[in-house]
């Protein structure tokens, strides 16, 4: 467990799960001390009576106290409340994700913009392995929603763009996934071999949340922390965490669930960087440098176009004057291209590409800003 100091000197509790009524804690919280915030709050599903299986077995249906309010209206005040203290919690380029069901998801949507929330987008999680629908007289009950928002329209929020495209083999996420729910090993059971939750939701999908739209050291608070999905995966991916839950038999689970994980090491906690985030080099800067010298050659790839390289670091070819990228296009008849992938020179007999030059002035660059530990 640890605590840490925030700019106004508050203590802020980090890696720890908070007793009590999430809205009382969340309001005892300083203000703009969290980056993101996971909810997944009470469904108020309505239940009445008991659910049974064609074989007339009973359904291990969620009828908790926690999940029982007397009224929509009863319902709509506690998701104001919980939204209010969350949105006061937030950093200004802070982000919160809520996930529900057709039961309320449609609810807590109004009341976020109610609030001065920027919805960015709603995420379908698609269960690949959905209970059945016994009675047969609606729609098997086969995902639920996700709503991702900044705290405010103009929000710079997190989202790291290409590490969840390489996370899907290297093709834009979308905003449907498909995930399992929590089963086997993964499902927690209570001394009495029972679920420990009814709806604990697989590391799969806090795994998706947090490397999209977190940051290693980022604060995320889960205010309705139930057996610590969230900070299971907060911990591993070196995420800092808050907890709160007011059950003590989840939070027992939860402690005990959080003590045996163990933080993913350094280099497999960095994640694939966008590029638009990468310092700019031009390609004047490896002339300037003597990197590549005025009057060098320059191969395409298969060498079957070549260029030398002029002192003000445009490349002349057969006909054609201009840059790595003009060059390329023109010799190629393309609309673009990329220079510093095409473009090869020659050392010791073999051809190496010119974006090792690029790379090597950006380890450079990024060495010499200052608080960079390597």
């Amino acid at each position: 467990m640890t605590k840490t100091k925030t700019k106004e000197g508050a203590i802020l509790p980090l890696n720890q799960i908070l007793a009590g009524d999430c809205i009382e804690q969340m309001r005892a919280l300083p203000a703009e001390s969290v980056d993101l915030i996971f909810a997944d709050p009470p469904y108020n599903l309505q239940l009445k009576g008991d659910l049974h299986r064609p074989d007339n077995s009973k359904v291990d249906a969620v009828d908790d106290h926690w999940d029982q309010f007397d009224s929509f209206k009863a319902y709509d005040n506690f998701t104001r409340n919980w939204l209010s203290a969350a949105q006061r919690l937030l950093k200004p380029n802070g982000a919160i994700w809520v996930i529900g069901s057709y039961h309320n998801v449609f609810r807590m949507g109004t009341e976020l913009q109610n609030q001065g929330f920027w919805i960015l987008n709603d995420v379908v999680w698609r269960k690949s392995n959905p209970m059945p629908n016994f009675r047969g007289k609606r729609f098997t009950n086969a995902h639920e929603t996700l709503i991702w928002a900044s705290k405010s329209e103009g929000g710079k929020y997190t989202f790291n763009y290409e590490a969840l495209k390489a996370l899907n083999e290297g093709v834009q996420m979308r905003s449907d996934w498909v995930l399992p729910l929590c089963t086997g090993h993964e499902r927690l059971k209570d001394d009495a071999g029972e679920k420990a939750h009814p709806t604990q939701k697989p590391e799969s999908l806090l795994h998706r949340v947090l490397v999209a739209t977190t940051n290693p050291g980022d604060v995320v608070l889960d205010p309705f922390f139930g057996t610590g999905t969230t900070g299971a995966v907060a911990k591993m991916l070196g995420r800092d965490f808050i907890g709160i839950e007011r059950e003590e038999a989840y939070r027992t689970v939860a402690e005990k669930r959080i003590a045996k994980i163990r933080k993913f090491d350094r280099e497999a906690l960095e994640t694939t960087g966008s590029k638009r985030a990468e310092p700019r080099v031009p390609f004047g800067q490896v002339v300037e440098r003597g990197m590549l010298r005025p009057g060098e050659e320059l191969f395409s790839i298969g060498n079957r176009f070549k260029a030398k390289v002029r002192a003000d670091g445009t490349l002349i070819g057969n006909d054609v004057k201009g840059s790595i990228h003009q060059v390329g296009a023109h010799l190629e008849g393309a609309p673009s291209c990329n220079g510093w992938t095409y473009w090869h020179f020659k050392r010791d007999g073999k051809m190496v590409s010119i974006d090792i030059l690029r790379q090597q002035i950006r380890a450079e660059m990024e060495a010499d800003q200052p608080g960079r530990h390597h």
